[in-house]
């Protein structure tokens, strides 16, 4: 086996490796390694849905329609783009310039009530009120009725007045 040199052992000593390569996160240049801060490997805690503005898909709408069919791998791959973007983006050109390239409110759409169905509305919640109520007075009167014969009251009579 050769004898290494000096200068050729302080460089295995600097740089680990892993067979011939270099090992995961060791980088070429050891002193512009440390000027590059690493990456977080945080996860946030909530994914958020990327949002585009109507300025930014016509601008990349255009570009795509200047491309030619190699060239819009790259730029699909600079702005970090799937192709079913282009193609959705595309649909909602066609829809309508200006509102079909705006973003779109998520969920049920907010349904128009009428006057009537309102007030149909606040007389159920109300009737359900007065049911409650009702149930809650005819359970009290239940129990004093019970208490009544448990003690062996006499129920109350109301005394007459006296006639003259």
């Amino acid at each position: 086996m050769p004898k290494q040199t000096d200068e050729s052992q302080s460089r295995a000593v600097s740089a680990p490796t892993q067979g011939a390569r270099r090992a995961t996160g060791v980088g070429a240049d050891p002193a512009r390694a440390a000027e590059s801060p690493a990456p977080d490997p945080e996860v946030v805690e909530k994914a958020t849905r990327r949002r585009f503005s109507a300025e930014y898909k016509r601008a990349v709408l255009q570009q795509a329609d200047r491309c030619a069919p190699g060239e819009l791998v790259a730029l699909l791959r600079r702005e970090g783009l799937y192709s079913s973007h282009l193609t959705t983006w595309r649909r909602q050109r066609e829809a309508g310039e200006l509102e079909g390239l705006t973003p779109r409110k998520r969920g049920r759409k907010a349904q128009a009530h009428s006057a009537q169905q309102r007030r149909v509305a606040e007389l159920e919640r109300e009737n359900a009120r007065l049911r409650e109520q009702l149930l809650q007075a005819e359970t009290i009167i239940d129990v004093q009725k019970k208490l009544s014969t448990l003690l062996d009251l006499a129920p109350a009579t109301r005394e007459q007045p006296e006639r003259r």
